[in-house]
């Protein structure tokens, strides 16, 4: 929980940080200057890139957790039932 609260915490001081960055003046430019169609362009490849790959990369990490709660699983089971108290009443 302590390290939940940390990310989040941080996350929000980031973002608060970098937020004045992102405001444009009143010409339309903003910190890396005019959106012209090639930069706009770049981005929309950018995004058509990362979410395959963040798709891709959730789900090996799901996989990779599944295995170990599998192997988790088959390691209780072979103990099998034994004196040690499982809780319940």
């Amino acid at each position: 929980m302590r390290r939940l609260l940390l990310t989040c915490t941080s996350l929000i001081v980031f973002c608060a940080l970098t937020a004045p960055m992102a405001i444009a003046q009143n010409s339309g430019q903003g910190a890396i200057g005019e959106a012209d169609d090639k930069k706009v362009t770049n981005a929309g490849f950018i995004l058509i890139a990362f979410f395959p790959i963040f798709i891709f990369c959730m789900s090996m990490l799901q996989g990779h957790l599944e295995k170990r709660k599998d192997a988790r699983k088959a390691a209780t089971k072979a103990r099998g039932s034994s004196t040690v108290w499982k809780g319940g009443w």
